[in-house]
């Protein structure tokens, strides 16, 4: 049997497709003959994620002028969506609810199972985030964030599962960051969060290889309205203790960040049956380079035979000479 890059016929789910990067992969996947349901969690959502009143007077005229221009240009929701498919020749339908809701994640699936009469794929872009150092994070913006990632999709992925399994195949592809590494920047409920997404990717990877159903992870780069607020932010306190990155030199210009129509195609070939034995993996996107990160796996040991306790001397022996050998601290920038 020829294995197909068509993806015609299909039924997707893509979660944050309003704007940005889900909007993209949305219209991509449609593009090649899948039917979608669009989502984001309200009509008309054009305000900021993140940038507060605060924020915003801390802005230059100029700079101000600029945010507000690009959050305007970059707007949109899950019907506008699902409208500029439609007027493509292609078909998707809205559905507007929060993912972190187990129910609402529920009735999102079963909207694409009664509309089109299954769900094949789910790509979970939907994700929020913080300005905060660690020791200033509140309850509410820490499960504001989490609730989103990992939980919200987990929840997608509970209930799309069950079709998956009945047909045995399915593809499901969720967004990470590299913030899962720890990061530069001071935002550990948003590295928690993303860490989070890829212990669930690879689980759900493991669990359901032999139904035909892969889960993988990227990391995006891309120009969205996050990277907006993100370059707002720092431009209001680029200098001081407020400004997100540890080092500047992280602090990538936003007039070279790629646009997210450039990660929709690598995307859908994760979708595809050429890539059925690509589970697992978390990739970086970045406009048109694509590489994929290593599973971790212990690289140094120290071992003490027989049953007595390592002392504190016997480990200051071992410890840096052979135990941390080669070893990079992620606080060495």
């Amino acid at each position: 049997m020829t294995v197909s890059l068509s993806l015609k016929g299909k039924v997707a789910i893509v979660t944050g497709s309003g704007q940005g990067i889900g909007r993209a992969v949305a219209m991509y996947l449609a593009e090649q003959g899948v039917k979608v349901v669009t989502n984001n969690r309200r009509r008309h959502s054009t305000g900021y994620a993140q940038l507060t009143e605060r924020d915003l007077a801390h802005l230059s005229p100029a700079d101000l002028e600029w945010t507000e221009k690009m959050m305007a240009e970059l707007s949109g929701d899950a019907e506008t969506t699902a409208q500029a498919i439609r007027e493509a020749g292609g078909e998707a339908t809205p559905f507007f609810g929060d993912i972190s809701d187990f129910q609402v994640a529920a009735d999102l699936v079963e909207t694409a199972v009664k509309t089109y009469g299954s769900v094949d794929i789910v790509v979970n872009i939907a994700g929020t985030f913080g300005f905060s150092p660690v020791d200033k994070i509140t309850p509410e913006l820490w499960d504001h964030v989490n609730n989103t990632k990992p939980k919200g999709h987990f929840n997608v992925i509970r209930h799309a599962v069950p079709y998956m399994k009945e047909k045995r195949w399915g593809r499901i592809v969720n967004t990470t960051s590299r913030a899962f590494l720890g990061d530069v920047i001071r935002h550990a409920e948003y590295c928690a969060a993303n860490a989070g997404v890829v212990g669930l990717t690879r689980a759900v990877a493991m669990e359901l290889y032999r139904y035909n159903i892969t889960c993988n992870a990227i990391s995006p780069f891309a120009y969205t309205r996050a990277s907006v607020e993100l370059e707002a932010h720092e431009r209001a306190f680029r200098g001081t203790e407020e400004s997100i990155f540890l080092d500047p030199k992280f602090n990538f210009p936003i007039e070279i960040t790629p646009k997210p129509e450039y990660l929709a195609p690598f995307i859908a070939y994760l979708c595809t049956d050429k890539a059925a034995n690509i589970s697992g993996a978390i990739f970086s996107v970045a406009g048109n380079r694509i590489s994929v990160f290593t599973n971790p796996e212990p690289v140094n040991e120290i071992k003490k035979e027989g049953k007595e306790k390592w002392t504190l001397e016997e480990l200051d022996k071992q410890v840096h000479s052979v135990l941390m050998k080669d070893y990079k601290s992620v606080v060495e920038f």
